[in-house]
């Protein structure tokens, strides 16, 4: 008997990890896939004429083993992958992007489906119901639906490539991460480090059998190099490094690979009728069209420019005096930090000891309780896939009183398994049905420093606003309420799916919450007003280059995508250049690239999107102006909020937010914000 194919025999059906072998998940994926296909073939074969429910419903819950498999093994190669793993995921995802070419490009379904597309007005449906037969009858049509056979076997085979090699990108960049580390057996090398990090960099290299100290591209590794080693020498070397991460023309070079995926989505935009792939993309996002996007980004980089410029001269300025005549990039952290100190009498690491990860967590928790009614208590019966994980069960407290909402997993720690960076993602969605709300699954997983042996794991302010971001994601997760799980929590247009999460963020520098949880690990001192006042002024510092750096990536994304037939005569470098100009503020290195590591783009699904980011916080800080109008702990606003984030993508995000907010957003709130 395979564990994956039979219903967890767990608390609350949760993933069994402490069962699931490397082995299971071959067989797992191919008995899923043949059970449902089975279900489709039962959908077609009906008889009956076809209607809302014998077609459109049965679809949507049809699958659900298989997808509770896929989460389960997708997410374990991000967060604690092996050899092994990304070997069966290698098999994997060709077999499951031709299971769903199978089905996105069976004739008989879509006749079934556009029939009762074209007869939707005697249903009767309601809004989620006409939601989803429309985003059924796209899908579909977006996957090939309406080509020949001859190119529905083309754009099989695209999709196929693109799996395959967009999984390659990631694990190219992961192996190029783990590859490099700088061991250091001079101390005066590290100076300026603090000690806490100097420690964590020991403990690297005892793991590793070394004497010394060992500095990794790990991000809890390497940013304090660039932000306080006095060493000029060690920051270049670092920054060279990292931006050489799959640039090198070895093994785990993705040069090519972005040729072949940028190749293929061309290919498969112009298949399905489309100009090109942002085209292709943008016609199911808010923006609707890359002509919409650039002059967005560029109106944004217009008003941006002047206090991006202002702020590279002040650094400039600091350079000068240690007698560095031409700053470079990896000068910037360094000088940054200065000028915070300098100006704010702010520093990271003088800052950590008020953010130990546990009271960080405790603060994000007690929010969502007081917002919408959430309570997180720990559960140590549920299987977990890492010691480090822990599981919370989530309980909410309504007028309908007390009740299960969601199982939370957190991951917090950096290990050789795990992707950088951080994200939220679901094992398994919320969806409804024979009259049982079946509730989400979420994740959150960070790379934040370990504990210590004489200090808990604290966190950068930066780490604060992240655990916050991603508590955001999860929150909209967890709230779901909607009755099908393809448009629940997060299934939403992806320029919508960062409002949650940013708006989450604003909390953080609000003095009246920080007072709560903002305490001295080992004294319980609050942090002190002028600190907290300067974490507030400092909101803003260095936005202007912040804001630039965004879109420059966001500007790169869509050049990417619109301009293929000019990147077949150019290097990636020579494109990344030339399209990140008008953003870049120090002089280019010929040795480094970010493209061939930018796997937002290239790995997940930010392609044509990126954009987005700075789109949705256009959305949060509209939407938090609108609470620090009213009360950042306004109930009736949590109230209006709390639908908007149950709602998941059962309504247009544009006519979700208009509810909330009673007008659409204004560009004028983020610019405020900004810029003052």
């Amino acid at each position: 008997m395979n564990i994956l194919t039979e219903k967890f025999n767990t608390p609350y059906h949760s993933a069994p990890f402490n069962h699931i072998k490397n082995e299971d998940f071959l067989p797992a994926f191919k008995e899923l896939i043949q059970q449902s296909e089975e279900e489709i073939n039962t959908i077609v074969n009906n008889p009956e004429a076809p209607n809302f429910e014998n077609v459109i419903e049965a679809l949507a819950y049809s699958g659900e083993q298989l997808d509770l498999v896929s989460n389960i093994f997708f997410n374990l190669n991000s967060a604690e992958t092996n050899d092994e793993l990304q070997q069966i995921a290698q098999e994997v995802s060709p077999i499951l992007t031709e299971y769903s070419s199978k089905i996105s490009q069976n004739e008989a379904l879509f006749n079934k489906i556009k029939k009762v597309y074209d007869e939707k007005g005697q249903y009767h449906l309601n809004e989620e119901q006409e939601m989803l037969l429309n985003e059924t009858y796209k899908g579909f049509v977006r996957s090939g639906a309406l080509l020949n056979e001859e190119d529905k076997e083309k754009l099989k085979k695209i999709s196929m490539d693109l799996s395959i090699k967009s999984l390659q990108f990631g694990q190219n960049v992961l192996a190029s991460t783990n590859a490099y580390f700088k061991h250091i057996t001079d101390k005066e090398q590290l100076a300026g480090i603090p000690e806490a990090i100097i420690e964590q960099y020991a403990e690297e290299a005892k793991e590793r059998d070394l004497e010394g100290w060992v500095v990794t591209l790990q991000y809890p590794s390497y940013i304090p190099v660039m932000t306080y080693a006095e060493n000029r020498e060690l920051r270049k070397e670092l920054a060279l490094a990292n931006g050489k991460k799959s640039f090198d023309g070895g093994e785990f070079d993705n040069q090519n690979l972005i040729k072949e995926l940028l190749n293929l989505k061309q290919q498969k935009a112009e298949l399905l009728g489309y100009k090109d792939y942002a085209d292709f993309v943008l016609e199911e996002r808010m923006a609707k069209s890359p002509v919409k996007v650039f002059d967005f980004l560029n109106e944004l980089l217009t008003k941006a420019k002047p206090y991006a410029d202002k702020e590279i001269q002040e650094l400039k300025s600091l350079a000068k005096a240690d007698g560095i005549e031409e700053m470079q990039s990896y000068d910037h952290t360094f000088y940054a930090e200065k000028l915070r100190k300098q100006k704010f009498d702010l520093n990271d690491e003088e800052l950590k000891p008020y953010f130990p990860l546990n009271q960080v967590q405790d603060a994000v928790f007690g929010l969502s309780g007081k917002l919408f009614g959430l309570t997180f208590e720990e559960r140590n019966d549920i299987p977990k896939y890492h010691e480090d994980v822990k599981v919370y069960e989530v309980r909410e407290t309504s007028a309908q009183g007390d009740h299960y909402k969601a199982l939370l997993y957190v991951d917090y720690f950096p290990r050789k398994g795990k992707r950088a960076g951080a994200w939220m993602t679901s094992y398994k969605n919320q969806y409804q049905k024979n009259g049982e709300n079946s509730r989400p699954h979420i994740s959150i997983v960070c790379n934040f420093s370990k504990p210590t042996k004489d200090a808990p794991s604290l966190l950068t302010f930066q780490e604060v606003t992240t655990l916050f971001h991603e508590f955001g994601h999860a929150l909209h997760g967890m709230m779901a309420n909607t009755q099908y799980s393809t448009l629940s929590g997060t299934s939403v247009k992806w320029d919508f799916v960062e409002l949650p999460s940013q708006f989450l963020e604003n909390f953080c520098y609000e003095p009246e919450f920080l007072k709560t949880f903002a305490k001295h690990y080992k004294t319980g001192e609050v942090l002190p007003d002028e600190k907290i006042e300067k974490i507030e002024q400092s909101k803003n510092f260095m936005e202007g280059y912040q804001t630039l750096r965004q879109l420059g990536f966001g500007l790169l994304d869509m050049s990417y995508h619109t301009k293929v037939e000019e990147l077949k005569n150019e290097s990636i470098k020579d494109f990344e250049d030339k399209y990140t100009k008008a953003t870049t503020l120090y002089p280019v290195n010929s040795e480094t690239a970010m493209s061939p590591s930018f796997s937002h783009i290239f790995q997940g699904g930010y392609s044509s999107g990126y954009y987005s980011y700075k789109w949705a916080e256009v959305l949060d800080a509209d939407a938090f102006q609108y609470f620090k109008e009213n009360g950042i702990f306004n109930p009736e606003i949590a109230a209006k909020y709390k639908v908007l984030l149950s709602s998941g993508g059962t309504k247009d995000p544009m006519e979700l937010y208009k509810t909330f907010r009673g007008s659409e957003p204004k560009v004028e709130s983020l610019l405020k914000r900004a810029f003052g």
